[in-house]
């Protein structure tokens, strides 16, 4: 049995959705089935099957701001920060709402941070596969912007171990960069969000509504 596109696998509340720009992918069941808990999300990419997306929690009631939007930013993994950025926060299941960063200043979104701290990070439901035909920009596949203060975090600190671990959970690539890249952690301090998940405008949504909500 294949996993193909539409096909929904559900196991200990995992959400295993596979899609790859509305092709066909074909991902082995029983691969699936061995791997351990704590790795599975995520590891089909490791595989090369980079056009899957593996969820924690199914896509919650739209009329639910809060858990929309946490639910929005937990199962994504990159979004746009200036140029392109992978982020987490934190690992898989256990997401705080809080987007951390790994960056090099090398490139201007991390170079410009550190003199100016104003920052957006703008995400979009489309690369979940989750909006079946709709178009990226149509209200019907969500998109949500944070909009705060982008800033370094303090190499030693717990805060910054935290991060790392979401990180490098997520995306175990980074671990291998190039040291010599001058790669820092750093976080956006969240002061605003826009979200839009259906016809009629954006979602009204407090920054502390959105933190206090549990996954």
């Amino acid at each position: 049995m294949a996993l193909t596109k539409g096909t929904i696998v559900r196991r200990q509340k995992i959400v295993v959705i596979a899609c790859a720009c509305l092709q066909r992918i074909k991902i082995p069941i029983a691969h699936l089935q061995s791997l351990p808990l704590p790795i599975l999300l995520f590891k089909v990419q490791s595989l090369g099957y980079v056009d899957a997306r593996l969820l924690v929690e199914s896509k919650p009631d739209r009329d639910d701001t809060a858990a929309y939007a946490r639910w929005l930013v937990s199962q994504n993994s990159w979004g746009i920060l200036t140029n392109v950025v992978s982020f987490s926060d934190g690992v898989p299941g256990k997401g705080t709402g809080v987007p951390y960063f790994y960056l090099t200043t090398l490139d201007p979104t991390a170079r410009n941070a550190l003199k100016d701290h104003r920052s957006s990070l703008a995400i979009s439901e489309y690369p979940l596969g989750t909006c079946s035909n709709a178009d990226p920009e149509s209200p019907v596949c969500a998109k949500i912007t944070l909009t705060g203060r982008l800033v370094l975090l303090e190499a030693n600190s717990k805060e910054a171990e935290f991060a790392r671990t979401a990180l490098f959970t997520k995306h175990p690539e980074m671990k291998g960069w190039p040291k010599g890249h001058d790669f820092h952690v750093f976080k956006l301090e969240i002061e605003d969000i826009f979200m839009i998940n259906w016809f009629g405008g954006p979602k009204p949504l407090t920054v502390d509504q959105y933190l206090k909500y549990k996954m």
